[in-house]
């Protein structure tokens, strides 16, 4: 029993900042103990003098003394019941860790979205007892905390902009939408949640609908069916009468002539024979003509198309995509994925260079849909979006939420293709600002005739006949983009599979006399 009390002790002798037991005890005037080295390190690495539990500040850095009672009390614990905290409490490998553990960290009880921070049960203890704190957004541990952070501005993501479809923090608010149209967060994601409510409805109701329209068009059919079964079947019991009528008659008429043939008398013979002979006339034959209300063969072939419209809906896919923690998921019916390229031209879209992103020794021309690179500058005026240093252009078109499809014609040596979110760095010298060199862009690149694909600055060689002409096809919801190698067939090149959160743009970069350009297609093209 006396162990079973120690054991019981066993958080009182806890360091809350490497939360083992505590070595060479020190206390403080607020009546929380560390170790030593632990409040030693602690004050070391920081610009104030506070108690590392209750936050409490110093005006001066107290002499740390070890407690001797407290540290012989420790010394007999160890040698009975005393034991390190249960090895369940430490973070495992799918567990939030805690920021403010030293040594092996402890699993994480929650997140502060306003100190971006995660805390084990003794760390986060501050936030329920200090005034100052107890005014922070506490959630579950979520390992994702940067996601939840303006790029921009590095604040939280607070409000959400209808007029844009992103999540922004305040900053943003004065920066860069002023005058658009703004929610809390919370707000946006019920109204998703709620425009997937009525979607599922309106779907169940067609689909309802549907079913009902076919049973209904069964029951017709099988009442027409019967009908026209019964009235055949009366015709043919009239047709069936009539026919054993005629063969009683025949019957009868076969009688008299076997009757007729073996009289002996020649006179009676010739004079009755004309008349027993008369063959029946041609209106006196039977006729049976089964007719129909409907076409048998109509019928099966509408059935066939009806049944290969809900065979093609089956394979649809739901696409499931949630673009951030503040957002409700979204889901979508999607067609299955395209085969031939009169498939992929269904989702066509059409693209523009934008001028303002285009490096001064990039050349715009043909409306906006060649780019190339010379050697000579091209005097654009200065604007923010402009790549400074790195030959590279975006387009105009923010693809979002949907299935697109576009083609170029390539010529030279060395371009990418690809897309980027609108957070690419613009300016600087930095090679992780080139188009798939870090994690705001994807591209297949060109070189000499070979064909490699890059995201996050990794390289994935690819082998595949050369074509100037090549196709990519983006699944937003899917999280699909996918290079082909465009000639009298589509060959895949290579898929990024991965969850798109924001607008992309499709964009080029390209070395001297190289040159690309955006195809006019149209679904009838071959």
């Amino acid at each position: 029993m006396a162990e079973a009390q120690l054991c019981g002790l066993q958080d009182e002798f806890t360091c809350s900042v490497c939360l083992d037991t505590l070595t060479d005890p020190v206390s403080l005037h607020c009546g929380h103990n560390f170790c030593l080295k632990c409040l030693s390190n602690y004050w070391d690495q920081s610009q104030v003098c506070s108690c590392p539990q209750c936050r409490h500040t110093f005006t001066t850095r107290p002499e740390l003394n070890r407690n001797t009672l407290l540290n012989e009390v420790i010394k007999k614990l160890k040698k009975t019941t005393l034991s390190p905290p249960p090895p369940q409490n430490y973070a495992g490998p799918g567990d939030v860790e805690c920021d403010f553990c030293t040594g092996k960290k402890f699993r994480a009880m929650k997140s502060c979205l306003t100190c971006m921070a995660s805390y084990c049960q003794t760390h986060l203890q501050p936030h329920y007892e200090r005034d100052a704190l107890k005014h922070h957004k506490l959630v579950d541990p979520d390992r994702n905390l940067k996601e939840k952070l303006c790029e921009k501005h590095q604040k939280s993501l607070e409000l959400f902009c209808k007029t844009d479809d992103s999540c922004i923090c305040m900053m943003c608010v004065v920066t860069g939408h002023n005058g658009h149209k703004m929610v809390e967060l919370e707000t946006e994601r019920e109204e998703k949640q709620m425009s997937v409510v009525r979607e599922v409805e309106e779907n169940e109701k067609s689909f309802t609908t549907l079913i009902r329209c076919i049973e209904e068009s069964q029951m017709k059919l099988t009442e027409r069916i019967r009908e026209q079964e019964k009235r055949e079947m009366e015709k043919a019991k009239g047709v069936m009468e009539r026919l054993e009528n005629g063969i009683e008659e025949l019957k009868r008429r076969e009688a008299e002539l076997k009757d007729l043939s073996e009289t002996k008398d020649h006179l009676h013979f010739l004079q009755t024979f004309s008349s027993r002979c008369v063959l029946p006339a041609d209106g006196d034959s039977l006729s049976f003509t089964v007719t129909t209300d409907f076409s048998s063969e109509d019928l099966r072939k509408e059935l066939s198309g009806l049944t290969k419209s809900l065979e093609k809906i089956s394979q649809w896919v739901i696409m499931t995509r949630t673009p951030s923690a503040h957002e409700a998921p979204v889901f979508a019916l999607q067609p299955p994925e395209p085969q031939s390229r009169d498939d992929f031209l269904k989702y066509f879209c059409p693209l523009t260079l934008d001028i303002n992103t285009a490096h001064r020794y990039l050349r715009l021309s043909e409306g906006n849909n060649k780019v190339s690179c010379e050697r000579t500058k091209t005097e654009y005026p200065d604007h923010p979006d402009r790549f400074d240093y790195w030959p590279q252009v975006l387009c105009r078109e923010a693809l979002t939420g949907t299935r697109c499809y576009w083609e170029v014609e390539c010529s030279g040596d060395f371009m990418s293709i690809g897309v980027a979110y609108k957070g690419l760095s613009r300016k600087g010298d930095g090679k992780e600002y080139i188009l798939g060199n870090n994690d705001k862009s994807w591209c297949l690149r060109c070189y000499h005739s070979q064909y490699s694909v890059w995201h996050k600055h990794k390289r994935t060689v690819i082998s595949a006949p050369y074509s100037p002409r090549i196709g990519v096809y983006l699944d937003w919801p899917a999280g699909s983009l996918s290079f082909y190698s465009v000639s009298h067939t589509m060959t895949l090149l290579h898929r990024f599979n991965t969850s798109f959160t924001d607008p992309l743009y499709p964009g080029f970069y390209l070395y001297l006399n190289s040159s690309v350009t955006i195809s006019h297609l149209t679904p009838c093209d071959h």
